[in-house]
């Protein structure tokens, strides 16, 4: 089963924990310094917050998905839609191991089809360390493979 994905680029980690904790109803599933995680089965969606980015709100939408198949149904889809699907492959973002595949929609807007693989200990790939990256998160540019975010 598919869920809905955001990630919401934040000023201040706690604040946000506390409110997205009680607006959901329960704690994040993930939660490190700079980054935390809900799994929410009602509305069911992956919603993410971190404070790696300058330019606070929403960073990214997604669908994440259970298994390589529906990863390569959606990946086709997006590849349909002749917008440009980049960055994909496996990754490390936001501290999980992944599948993935980008695109920016009409409104230049970044989606990312994905299938978390395992736990990471890092935010993301060794070249997406820099807290001060502009887009916050671990989007790749149309140029670069297998990039992340989570």
């Amino acid at each position: 089963m598919k869920r809905f994905h955001m990630h919401v680029a934040v000023k201040n980690i706690e604040e946000s924990v506390q409110f997205y904790s009680t607006l959901f109803g329960v704690p994040p599933v993930k939660l490190k310094d700079d980054y935390a995680k809900w799994l929410v089965e009602d509305p069911r969606i992956n919603f993410a917050i971190s404070t790696r980015s300058d330019v606070l709100g929403v960073n990214h939408l997604g669908i994440q998905v259970e298994n390589e198949g529906e990863l390569e149904v959606i990946t086709e889809r997006l590849k349909k839609a002749d917008l440009g699907v980049y960055g994909e492959g496996e990754t490390t973002c936001c501290y999980a191991e992944s599948k993935k595949a980008w695109v920016r929609d009409p409104a230049n807007i970044a989606w990312e089809a994905y299938q978390n693989m395992a736990d990471a200990e890092v935010f993301g790939n060794e070249s997406n360390q820099d807290e001060d990256q502009e887009g916050g998160c671990c989007e790749p540019d149309d140029s670069e493979e297998g990039s992340c975010c989570e």
